[in-house]
């Protein structure tokens, strides 16, 4: 058995409602011997009568009567979603979950949150700061923010907020009575605070000078897996970080 379409429905509780074939024809635009038949072929579909027909009026039988009982309030509210889905006009909404390590989040909170949140009023921002590289898939992530190396091949990728410069920073009491690295190289004579991947892997400094790149396994006796905790512990005289 084939289901009643949305228009069998309409045309049933236009007809229920109106007592009249006549004057449910002249509401719905159509006549009178199509919406007849369209009757018709509800009842064949539902496999009982709907409607007792006379040359002068029309009542409900008893499936009928239970059928428009639900059917009113059921039309109604799909009227009213699609009177609401249609008021917003392709305006986005919902919610963007977005995973990122605390350095990440914050470079989207300063360069493109306040934008975006501009644009797309109708979002809900859920941004999730977190060390380690998560599946964002599976964890049920919409996006993610990577070092462009940690990447998967098999990930859409679009750059944030342009080219970034990392800096290697030491505070003047450490400093102090040693001799200020002005190479790469020259950091074999400090202690330096050694950053953990969230791959688990540990960092290996990157520089880049007069077209030349430079990859450097630091000298130092402490790992952190935090960007800020590195900085903290730089600025408590620790090592260069």
């Amino acid at each position: 058995m084939s289901k009643p379409t949305l228009t069998d429905l309409n045309a049933f509780k236009a007809v229920a409602e109106h007592r009249s074939f006549r004057r449910a024809a002249d509401l719905m635009g159509v006549s009178r011997s199509s919406l007849s038949h369209t009757l018709r072929t509800l009842e064949r579909r539902l496999g009982t009568r709907l409607l007792h027909r006379t040359t002068r009026s029309v009542s409900l039988t008893e499936s009928g009567e239970r059928l428009l009982q639900r059917l009113g309030p059921l039309l109604g509210e799909l009227d009213t979603l699609l009177e609401e889905a249609s008021s917003l006009e392709g305006k986005i909404t919902g919610r963007l979950r977005i995973n990122g390590s605390e350095g990440a989040i914050r470079l989207l909170l300063q360069r493109v949150v306040p934008r975006f949140l501009t644009l797309y009023d109708g979002v809900e921002l859920d941004l999730v700061a977190e060390g380690r590289l998560v599946d964002i898939v599976e964890q049920g992530f919409d996006a993610g923010v990577r070092l462009r190396e940690a990447v998967p091949k098999d990930m859409i990728a679009i750059p944030v907020g342009g080219d970034m410069r990392f800096l290697a920073i030491a505070s003047p009491d450490y400093l102090y009575g040693k001799p200020i690295p002005e190479t790469p190289d020259q950091l074999a004579m400090h202690q330096c605070i050694k950053q953990r991947l969230p791959s688990g892997k540990r960092y290996r400094w990157e520089f880049h000078q007069h077209g030349q790149d430079v990859s450097v396994d630091v000298s130092g006796v402490m790992t952190l897996d935090s960007s800020q905790l590195m900085v903290e512990a730089a600025a408590d005289g620790l090592g260069i970080a």
